[in-house]
């Protein structure tokens, strides 16, 4: 068994980092290519790890399952990054986004890695901007921001187009130096299928050609793993299709802790679900919520008509309209964090006041009107104008709208048919993010010797919600800017190892294992699709461990999720062979790992007696409906030990989180 040491360094929250980095030991530059690091993903966190790694000199593979490290699931991200520039002057400050995160986290966060996330963020803007991210830029060349729910401060910072893809496209130049110095090695369209341990350490990867089905080893004195979140246990999220937890499951049946998987973000702001045949739900940037109203009607009569068609959201009347959001929460309003905004959502729409006329009556409004009108009066008076029509505000405010959300606003008209400047954009929530993850030290060491996590598959810096905005800040401070430092720390030892064999004993049996599984699904007689098993996952998941938990439907869940399990394995047809392009065979070995994961993450929602962030059990909740935490008994990261494939019997270990910085409070938006 794994001992929890987080690693955590004395002294004020400050200077911890500071002093931490300031004894680390380090790694002469002509030992550096003496050792080899294997990057598993190259989205933001594993880009910018890989491409740091490689400008250090050390000698990088780097592995995705994409063509190309330009498809990773960051490139969707729309909104922005958060960075304590505090450029608007209006009292942002390190502080300041430290205590907004573990606020929106819900207080079930480590202080430490918050406050170096907070702290090294100025550098990320810094860094992007050096290598020619097109931030927005106001009038006067300073980088624009905006806000994001759970702040009362502009610290976003955006590009035109999507901020994750220019972000991302930014990590992918620096990586591609590294590749044309040959110090980064690409395997694009491949995937990682186990983790080779030898000694106890971490040395290797068994991964999948996926153009010509061919299994190779791959070995190296570390391991990063930067594969993402899991949030397509649940089938329909915001994620790409392919985005998947393997990689992360993998290290955590060779010994990896995973922490705190009942913790899912559900984004507030999604377009809704429209059928049955969907595979993906689009994402639009919470940063619209800086300019929309969200309302629903105060009259079910008036719900019930717009969702017959025989009303339109403009034919209701200013005083017929409920901006729930903005009456519950006076202080935030329309920006609360996103936990607060979905759940508002959910209890508004099962009371009966969902606008949309889909099968289960869900979607709010996100409503524009206002914005258009004041921002179009206060362009007529820059212009001179102080008595501008009707017909002129209109214009005015509907071209600010464009130059600053044009790409969202076409792309919601595109998909729905519907003009977001004359009628309002529906929503709903859906899952977006995971905070849990494989359990790290400060180091971003798993309890697996010399295999690390980044960004989104280790079990965050956020808490029980993530602030929006935070994730892009999370991958590139860790690949930038931690991980440079604390692997060194490691590999210091390992100068003198030399090359690592992949002949051995443990990469033979490593290969051997996955042959098997993968024979195992293609001799399979059965008559059901990997879809059809994944769908049914995610029915289950969706709506038993969901927006909301209770324990009657979180017991149903693991038992059904291991009904299906073992039907799974008896009934998946898995069609073609081993040595070719097999897309519905990654698919089984992803969805074989959503199944573990799924029973996890209901054990773990099952077990955690309160209501926090992202997870909320409906037994554990204020008189108003609120998150009702127990800080007595949960204040712990839940760190799960895999026994063997019976889920059931993983075992729970408990990192105690202690505030010495931030005092405990009931989290209060109003």
């Amino acid at each position: 068994m794994a001992t929890l040491d987080s690693k955590i360094p004395e002294g004020h929250v400050s200077e911890k980092w500071t002093r931490h980095k300031n004894h680390l030991k380090l790694v002469a530059p002509n030992n550096r290519p003496k050792i080899d690091i294997i990057v598993v993903g190259t989205g933001l966190a594993g880009a910018s790890a890989a491409a740091s790694l490689g400008e250090m000199g050390y000698n990088v593979k780097a592995f995705c399952f994409q063509d190309s490290p330009r498809r990773a699931h960051s490139i969707a991200a729309q909104g922005g990054i958060n960075a304590a520039k505090n450029y608007q002057n209006d009292g942002d400050s390190i502080y300041r986004l430290f205590y907004d995160t573990i606020k929106g986290g819900d207080y079930r966060a480590r202080e430490a890695n918050v406050y170096r996330l907070a702290e090294v963020s100025g550098n990320i803007i810094d860094q992007c901007v050096a290598q020619g991210v097109p931030f927005a830029r106001e009038y006067g060349g300073m980088l624009d921001n905006r806000s994001f729910g759970g702040v009362q401060v502009q610290r976003t910072f955006y590009a035109a187009g999507q901020t994750g893809q220019q972000l991302l496209l930014g990590a992918y130049s620096a990586l591609s130096r590294q590749i044309g110095l040959g110090r980064v090695k690409m395997y694009n369209r491949h995937e990682m299928l186990e983790l080779v341990k030898v000694d106890g350490k971490a040395r290797g990867i068994i991964a999948r050609n996926l153009i010509t089905g061919e299994l190779e080893r791959h070995s190296a004195h570390a391991v990063v793993i930067a594969s993402g979140g899991y949030g397509n246990v649940y089938f329909l999220s915001t994620n790409a299709m392919g985005s998947n937890v393997t990689a992360a499951w993998k290290i955590h049946k060779q010994g990896a802790y995973f922490a705190n998987p009942c913790y899912v973000q559900i984004h507030p702001t999604c377009i809704p679900v429209h059928g049955t045949n969907q595979s993906k739900l689009t994402l639009m940037s919470e940063s619209l919520r800086n300019s929309g109203r969200i309302w629903v009607p105060k009259k079910k009569e008036d719900a019930e008509a717009i969702r017959a068609g025989k009303l339109k959201p403009t034919q209701i009347a200013e005083e017929d309209r409920d901006y729930y959001l903005e009456r519950r929460y006076p202080a935030f309003g329309n920006l609360v964090p996103r936990d607060v905004a979905s759940r508002a959502a959910k209890e508004r729409c099962d009371a009966g006041y969902g606008i949309e006329a889909n099968d289960t009556n869900e979607g709010v409004y996100l409503d524009f009107s206002s914005e258009i009108i004041s921002k179009g009066k206060q362009t007529a008076y820059a212009q001179g104008d102080h008595n501008p029509s009707d017909e002129k505000i209109k214009q005015l405010g509907k071209k600010w709208l464009e130059e600053k959300y044009g790409n969202l606003f076409t792309m919601y008209q595109k998909i729905t048919d519907e003009n977001p400047y004359e009628t309002p954009m529906k929503i709903y929530p859906a899952v977006h993010y995971t905070m849990g993850g494989v359990w790290v030290d400060y180091n971003l060491m798993s309890t697996v010797p010399g295999c690390f996590v980044a960004g989104e598959a280790n079990f965050s810096d956020h808490g029980a919600n993530r602030l929006g905005a935070s994730a892009l800040m999370q991958g590139l401070a860790d690949g930038y800017f931690v991980l440079p430092y604390t692997i060194s720390n490691y590999l210091a030892d390992d100068i003198r190892t030399g090359k690592i064999s992949t002949d051995s004993p443990e990469f033979e049996q490593a290969e051997t294992h996955v042959k098997n599984t993968i024979n195992t699904f293609l001799n399979n007689n059965g008559t059901r699709t990997v879809d059809s098993f994944h769908k049914q996952l995610g029915h289950i998941m969706w709506n038993k461990v969901g927006m909301a938990r209770n324990e009657k439907g979180l017991k149903e869940a693991i038992a059904e999720i291991a009904a299906l399990k073992e039907e799974f394995y008896k009934e998946v047809y898995v069609p073609g062979t081993a040595d070719e392009l097999n897309q519905e065979l990654e698919k089984a070995l992803r969805v074989a790992d959503f199944f573990e994961l799924g029973q996890l993450m209901a054990m773990d929602a099952l077990q955690r007696n309160e209501s926090c962030g992202g997870h909320f059990r409906e037994e554990y909740q204020d008189s108003e409906g609120e998150t009702l935490r127990d800080d007595e008994n949960f204040k712990f990261v839940g760190c799960w030990e895999y026994k063997g494939d019976d889920i059931s019997k993983e075992v729970l270990h408990k990192e105690e989180l202690k505030y010495e910085e931030i005092k405990i409070a009931a989290r209060n938006y109003k």
